[in-house]
């Protein structure tokens, strides 16, 4: 559910085998599958198979709900704390989309697929205008994906900065205004009504802080200070082809939150087959009480930490260390090395799949063989007795039967029916009798 596999070309489990690698194609590609594609295959398929799931949950303590909750939970907070240390500005929102992915996996897992889904429909949204502005950004600096050689580029690309400002508040959950603070607080309710344990929604408000601060991260290092590189000083903004989309995509990671918020929560009961009732504008602050305004703070903590750190002292160099790098280096250099996962999962998983591959090679190999020797056999076994019955059986029939035809032909040819040649061999054979017994005799 975290992670899924590939094979290179050699046939060797690479050592990136996560699913950020979707990002190294193009990044309109990298937007369709993070925003959709991908996402909706695992969401949408638990989701659909919820009631399947839900069978044992009913009087069991232990039951598969639980485990998609708590894997969920583990991979929101997973994918929130890499996304920290990375650089590569599409490494970043890819790792996001892990995050995203564990919280809806929490959603379902508590029983709360409805939110699940409209957290699926809203994230779908920011994240397609989070990638296409990276885009924006890749190609306005000449191909330059790393944040730390950016920087500066609000002033330059001001359409794609304030599009991609949205899209980051969105994805942070900037409350009221952005559709990701609705989606992201229904799932968090539903963890906190959730009977079976509490710790889903402890790791999904830690998961909280992190992603508003790594957002926060990455805006720092690509849009604000002084240029880094000389690709970043270079960058201006990009013609309306690519803008329009942002704004469409801006426009629609604000508005299509009002479809699920506690106000007229219309898509979450459509989608349990309930009537649309609203609830009235006072149910957006009271609704959930103390854990909206707890979430609220701890957004706000993490972009003021994001905006202290990168903002209001912005990188000045391309090789200046992270402030993080310098206070927790062992901490910084697991998290940018992603926790070795990725050299554990080809150590184990990926090296079992090439020792079972090799076996597989081995047998098919094994088979083949042994189909030609058979083919072999066959043929063998066929010559022999295609001989044996052409040339002994038949050869040897057929002279007996020649043969016996040659002798039936010359018998048939003394036997002419005449009574005067029958009468005359009878006489003969008279004859040849009586001298044999007259010799016989004198003997």
């Amino acid at each position: 559910m975290v992670f899924c596999g590939a094979v290179g070309k050699s046939g060797q489990f690479p050592l990136h085998v996560w699913l950020p690698d979707a990002m190294e194609g193009p990044t309109p590609v990298s937007a369709l599958i993070h925003a959709a594609t991908m996402v909706a295959a695992g969401v949408f398929l638990i989701a659909r198979v919820y009631p399947l799931m839900a069978v044992d949950q009913a009087g069991a303590h232990f039951h598969a709900l639980t485990v998609v909750a708590f894997i969920g939970a583990i991979t929101a907070l997973f994918g929130a704390v890499v996304a920290v240390a990375q650089n590569d500005i599409k490494r970043i929102l890819a790792f996001s989309t892990v995050s995203q992915l564990g919280y809806m996996m929490l959603a379902i897992g508590v029983g709360a697929w409805p939110v699940a889904i409209f957290h699926l429909l809203t994230h779908a949204f920011f994240k397609a205008l989070l990638f296409l502005g990276a885009g924006s950004v890749i190609h306005a600096a000449h191909h330059e994906q790393d944040i730390r050689l950016l920087g500066g580029l609000s002033r330059r690309m001001k359409a794609t900065f304030a599009a991609f400002s949205i899209g980051m508040m969105a994805l942070a959950g900037v409350p009221f205004v952005f559709s990701g603070f609705y989606s992201k607080e229904g799932i968090l309710h539903a963890a906190h009504h959730w009977p079976v344990s509490h710790l889903p929604l402890c790791v999904g408000l830690v998961a909280v802080v992190l992603t508003a601060f790594y957002m926060t991260r990455l805006m720092g290092n690509v849009f604000f200070g002084k240029p880094r590189s000389h690709a970043a000083e270079h960058a201006h903004e990009n013609p309306p082809a690519m803008t329009l989309p942002l704004t469409l995509l801006a426009a629609c990671s604000i508005l299509v939150g009002f479809l699920g918020t506690p106000a007229w929560p219309w898509l979450q009961q459509t989608l349990a087959g309930q009537p649309a009732a609203a609830h009235g504008l006072a149910a957006i602050f009271t609704e959930g009480g103390g854990l909206m305004w707890l979430s609220i703070a701890l957004v706000a903590l993490g972009i003021g930490a994001g905006a202290a750190l990168y903002i209001r002292r912005p990188r000045v160099s391309a090789t200046a260390a992270d402030p993080l790098e310098k206070t927790f280096p062992a901490l910084w250099r697991a998290l940018a090395n992603r926790l070795w996962f990725d050299e554990l999962y080809a150590a184990t998983f990926g090296r079992l799949t090439n020792l079972l591959a090799a076996f597989a090679d081995i047998l098919t190999a094994a088979s083949s063989t042994a189909c030609r020797l058979l083919a072999l056999l066959g043929r063998g076994i066929g010559f022999i007795n295609r001989e044996g019955d052409e040339d002994v059986l038949n050869g040897g029939f057929d002279r007996t039967s020649e043969a016996l035809r040659g002798t039936g032909k010359a018998y048939s040819r003394a036997q002419t029916g005449d009574a005067h040649d029958n009468l005359g061999a009878i006489a003969l054979g008279f004859v040849a009798l009586m001298v044999v017994i007259m010799i016989a005799g004198i003997w």
